[in-house]
C-alpha cells in the first residue's frame, strides 16, 4: 500500500509530541523505577472536573468530544471495551466508562470462591472519587495541568504512542507473543507501572493485536489529552421521548396494588434490556429502573444485585433512565414501547377479573420463585406478556450479563429451533387453565431455584435443586398425562402460531462455544434438537440466567446454575418429545445423548416424556421430526399474513441465480470440509456488473454425542467432527466474528473450493491468505467500518456494533 504524504500540521504535532514526551518517556524506558517520581514531577493524583457547561465559549473553542473523539473510540476501541469482559474492566464506550478508568480484578474468573463486589457503570458509585475507593485507576492525567503533564500522565497516550513505535507487521499471522485467548491473564498496568510494562511487552500497544489508529485520529485524541481531555455534553432527549417518558412512568407508577404487583413483575423482566419508543429517534434508548426520586427529578438509581430484591426504601419509583454508552451488539437487545403496547399491559393485566389484597414480600424464598411472588396475577397474563416477545427474553439469556461463558452455554446446542406452546388451548377451555395454576402452587417447593441462597450457596449444594428440578420433571410427567388421558394427545394445533401475525412464535438458537445468537424463524436445516416451551419453563429459564444471574458471583453460583440449566433443557426436549410418535420417543431421545453411563445416563434417560401415551400427531412419514417441524412452519407462516415470517429479521433478496447456486453449494459442506472455518464468519461478496457487495453469515454447528457433563466437549472427547455442519444466512447473525472473509463474487466457486481442501495447515494456510482479512491486515478498519455500516443499514434500531475480542489470529 503506498505511503500517503503527511499533512503538515499532524507533522509538526507528533515531532513537538516528541520533543513534549520525549524525556520522560526514554528516562521512564531505560529506569522501571523512575515512576516513582511522577508525583514528585507533576504533584498528587485527584479526579478532575471534566464535564463542560453546555453553549460556552469554553465548549465551543475546545475539541469536541462528542463529535470528534467518540467517534474515534466507537469506531477503533469499542471493538473490544464494553461490557463486563472488556479486558481490565476498561470501558471507553462513555464518557463516565473513561473517567473511570481500568481495574485489575477480573470479572471472568472461573476459580473465585466467594463473590466480588459489583462494579457495574452507572450502577454501583456515582463519581469518579467513588470508582478510586473500589481500586479503579485513571487511564487520563489527574496530575498537574500542563503539556507534558497530559501526555506522560495518560495511560491512553502511552499505549496509542506504544503502538506508533512498535507497529504490527503488515502481513500473515501474528507473533505467538500475543495473548489472544480471552482466558489469558490480563496485565492491566496503572501509569506508574507503564516503562516496566512497556519494556516486557513493547508490541502491545493499543488497539492491541490490530493495526493502529491512523495518523488524523491519533493527532486528533492527543490534541484533545492535552487540552485537558473535557466532557462536551451530549444531546438531549427529544421532546417525544420526554413526553414518552412522562406517559410510561404514570403508568408503572400508578398507586393500586395491582399496579404494584404488575409493575414489579414487568419491571424484573425488563429492567436489564434497552427499551425504545416505537417511532422516535433511533438513537434513544433506556434502561427501566427503580429510584428513590419521584418522576420529574433526577433519577437516584436504587442498587441492587438482582432486579428482585429488596429496594430497602419504603417507597420507591420505577423510572426510565437514558442509556448512555455506545450500543455494543453483545449487549443490545431492544423492548419497544408504544401506546399500542400500553393498552396490550392494560388488556393483558387489568382486564382480567383478579384482585390483589396484599403484596408479596421481598424475602429471598419467594422473590426467587416468581410463581409464588407473581400467584395473583393470572397465569395467562404473565405467559402472554413473555409470549408477545419471545425473542426479547431470549436474548435476554444470551445477551445478558453473560458476555461470555463457556460453561453456562455448554447446556445446549450448537443449534436448535424454539417453540411454544399456546398459552390457550381452546378445546381445554378453563379447566386446564385452572389445573395448571394449581399444579404450579403444589410445585412450590421443587419450582425453587438456586438463586434463593444466594451468597450462602455452599460448593455442593446444587445437588438439593438438581434433585428438585427432576422430582418437578417427574410430576410434570404425571401431570401431562392426566392432561393427555382427559383430552387427548397433543396436537401441532396446540403450539401457538404467533395469532395470525407475531413473528415470535419461532426461533433459532446458535451456539458460538462460548456465545450465542437467537433469531426469529426457523433458520437452517432441520437441527437435531429443538424446544417446545410452556410458561414454567419459559419462567425459570427467565429467573435462572436473567433475573438471578449474577456474574460477580462465585464459581459455586455458576456451576449451581450450569447444573440446574441440564434440567432446563430436558424439560424443554421432552415436551417436544410428547409429540413424536410414542413408539420412536426413546431412539430419538438417545440420539441426542450418546456415550453416557452411570448416574448421569440413569436421570438423563429416565423417560419423563409421557412414554407410553400417544401423541395426537398423525404422521405421514418415517422422519418424524423433519415432518413435524415442516407441519409447523407452515402453521407458522400462517394463511392471515400477508407477509409471512422471513428467516431473518434482517433478510437479503437476490435474484441472482449464480449466487444463489453458490450459497447452496457452501451451505451442503459439513465435517472435514468446514473444519477451518471458526464458529462465527462474515463474508463481503464482492458486487459483479456494479451490483452492490452482500454480506451472508458462516455459521459452523459443531456437532456433540451429548451436552450433559459440565466439561464433556473438553474433558471427555464429546465432539463428533464428522458431524459438523454449517448454516449460511444472509445478513449478520452474531456478536463477536471470528473472521471477516472478502471475496469477488467470480471467485466464490474457488472459495468453496479452496475451504473443502484446507485440511492441513499448508493449505490452510494458503486459504486464509487469499481470502481472509487477518489481524495484520492494514485495511481490517476499512472492513469493521464497512460491516457496522451495513449492519446498521441492515438492522436499524436492533443494531449494535460488533465486538473483536474473539477474532482469531489465523
Amino acid at each position: 500500500m503506498p505511503i500517503q504524504p503527511l499533512n503538515t500540521k499532524i507533522a509538526t504535532f507528533l515531532f513537538t509530541l516528541l520533543l513534549i514526551s520525549g524525556c520522560t518517556t526514554v528516562y521512564e524506558t531505560v529506569n522501571p523505577y523512575a515512576n516513582k517520581t511522577l508525583q514528585a514531577r507533576y504533584g498528587p493524583a485527584a479526579p478532575k472536573q471534566r464535564f463542560l457547561e453546555p453553549n460556552t465559549a469554553l465548549a465551543a473553542e475546545l475539541i469536541s468530544y462528542q463529535n470528534e473523539i467518540k467517534p474515534i473510540l466507537e469506531a477503533r476501541c469499542v471493538a473490544c471495551h464494553a461490557c463486563y469482559d472488556a479486558p481490565c474492566q476498561l470501558k471507553l464506550g462513555s464518557t463516565s466508562g473513561i473517567d473511570r478508568g481500568a481495574n485489575k480484578q477480573r470479572i471472568y474468573d472461573g476459580g473465585r470462591l466467594t463473590p466480588m463486589a459489583p462494579t457495574r457503570l452507572f450502577i454501583d458509585a456515582n463519581n469518579t472519587q467513588e470508582w478510586r475507593d473500589k481500586a479503579f485507576y485513571p487511564i487520563l492525567n489527574e496530575r498537574t495541568s500542563s503539556l507534558q503533564a497530559a501526555l506522560n500522565n495518560s495511560l491512553l497516550a502511552k499505549l496509542l504512542q506504544l503502538k506508533r513505535n512498535n507497529p504490527l507487521v503488515e502481513s500473515g499471522k501474528l507473533a505467538n507473543t500475543f495473548k489472544l485467548d480471552i482466558n489469558d491473564k490480563q496485565e492491566c498496568p496503572s501509569i506508574d507501572e507503564f516503562s516496566a510494562f512497556q519494556k516486557k511487552h513493547p508490541d502491545w500497544g493499543m488497539p492491541y493485536a490490530m493495526p493502529g489508529l491512523s495518523l488524523q485520529q491519533e493527532f486528533k485524541i492527543m490534541s484533545w489529552l492535552q487540552q485537558g481531555a473535557k466532557f462536551d455534553s451530549a444531546p438531549g432527549l427529544s421532546a417525544e421521548a420526554q413526553t414518552s417518558i412522562q406517559q410510561w412512568e404514570t403508568f408503572f407508577n400508578r398507586p393500586s396494588l395491582k399496579q404494584q404487583l404488575v409493575s414489579r413483575y414487568i419491571y424484573e423482566h425488563l429492567f436489564i434490556g434497552h427499551l425504545h419508543f416505537a417511532g422516535q429517534s433511533k438513537q434513544e434508548f433506556f434502561r427501566l429502573v427503580r429510584s428513590t426520586s419521584p418522576p420529574g427529578q433526577t433519577i437516584d438509581e436504587i442498587a441492587t444485585r438482582h432486579p428482585y430484591h429488596s429496594p430497602g426504601v419504603k417507597k420507591f419509583y420505577y423510572r426510565l433512565r437514558p442509556i448512555e454508552g455506545s450500543i455494543v451488539e453483545k449487549t443490545h437487545f431492544v423492548y419497544e414501547l408504544s401506546p399500542k403496547k400500553m393498552q396490550r399491559y392494560e388488556s393483558l393485566f387489568f382486564q382480567s377479573n383478579y384482585t390483589v389484597t396484599k403484596l408479596p414480600s421481598y424475602q429471598a424464598e419467594i422473590t426467587t420463585n416468581p410463581f409464588v411472588t407473581f400467584a395473583d396475577i393470572p397465569t395467562f397474563s404473565r405467559y402472554q406478556f413473555m409470549l408477545d416477545d419471545a425473542h426479547y427474553f431470549t436474548s435476554g439469556f444470551i445477551k445478558g450479563p453473560v458476555c461470555r461463558g463457556q460453561i453456562a452455554l455448554g447446556a445446549i446446542r450448537d443449534h436448535f429451533w424454539v417453540a411454544f406452546f399456546k398459552p390457550r388451548q381452546q378445546k381445554y377451555q378453563r379447566g386446564i387453565r385452572k389445573q395448571m395454576h394449581n399444579f404450579l402452587l403444589q410445585q412450590h417447593d421443587n419450582l425453587n431455584l438456586p438463586g434463593a441462597l444466594g451468597d450462602e450457596l455452599s460448593l455442593f449444594a446444587y445437588q438439593k435443586y438438581d434433585e428438585q428440578a427432576e422430582h418437578y420433571l417427574k410430576h410434570k410427567d404425571h401431570f401431562a398425562n392426566q392432561l393427555i388421558m382427559q383430552y387427548g394427545g397433543f396436537q401441532i394445533e396446540d403450539i401457538w402460531d404467533g395469532d395470525g401475525s407475531n413473528k415470535n412464535a419461532a426461533l433459532t438458537v446458535f451456539r458460538h462455544f462460548d456465545s450465542a445468537t437467537v433469531v426469529k424463524g426457523f433458520v437452517g436445516e432441520t437441527p437435531l434438537t429443538g424446544w417446545l416451551v410452556d410458561y414454567p419453563l419459559f419462567e425459570r429459564i427467565h429467573y435462572l440466567l436473567v433475573a438471578g444471574f449474577d456474574v460477580y458471583s462465585a464459581i459455586n453460583q455458576q456451576l449451581a446454575s450450569r447444573s440446574y440449566m441440564d434440567y432446563l433443557r430436558i424439560d424443554g426436549e421432552n415436551n417436544l418429545l410428547r409429540l413424536m410418535p410414542k413408539e420412536a420417543r426413546k431412539a430419538i431421545h438417545a440420539s441426542w445423548y450418546k456415550g453416557l453411563s452411570g448416574k448421569v445416563a440413569n436421570y438423563i434417560n429416565t423417560p419423563y416424556y409421557s412414554d407410553g401415551y400417544k401423541t395426537g400427531v398423525k404422521y405421514q412419514t418415517d422422519d418424524y421430526k423433519t415432518e413435524f417441524f415442516s407441519r409447523l412452519k407452515q402453521r407458522i407462516n400462517h394463511k392471515k399474513a400477508t407477509n409471512p415470517p422471513c428467516t431473518l429479521e434482517a433478510c437479503i433478496s437476490t435474484d441472482n441465480t449464480a449466487l444463489n447456486k453458490a450459497v447452496k453449494q457452501l451451505q451442503q459442506l459439513k465435517g472435514s470440509e468446514i473444519g477451518v472455518l471458526p464458529e462465527v464468519s462474515f463474508i463481503r461478496i464482492r458486487g459483479a456488473e456494479n451490483k452492490p457487495d452482500l454480506v451472508y453469515t458462516l455459521i459452523r454447528n459443531k456437532a456433540r454425542s451429548n451436552i450433559a457433563f459440565l466439561t464433556g466437549e473438553i474433558l471427555l472427547g464429546t465432539r463428533e467432527k464428522e458431524l459438523d455442519t454449517l448454516t449460511v444466512v444472509p445478513g449478520f447473525l452474531g456478536s463477536y466474528p471470528n473472521v471477516f472473509f472478502n471475496v469477488p463474487q467470480a471467485q466464490l466457486t474457488e472459495f468453496i473450493n479452496t475451504l473443502k481442501h484446507a485440511q492441513t495447515p499448508k493449505t490452510q494456510d494458503a486459504f486464509y491468505k487469499k481470502f481472509s482479512i487477518r489481524r495484520t491486515n492494514p485495511d481490517i478498519w476499512q472492513h469493521v467500518d464497512w460491516f457496522n455500516a451495513q449492519h446498521k443499514k441492515q438492522r436499524g434500531i436492533e443494531a449494535g456494533l460488533f465486538d473483536l475480542n474473539r477474532y482469531h489470529n489465523l
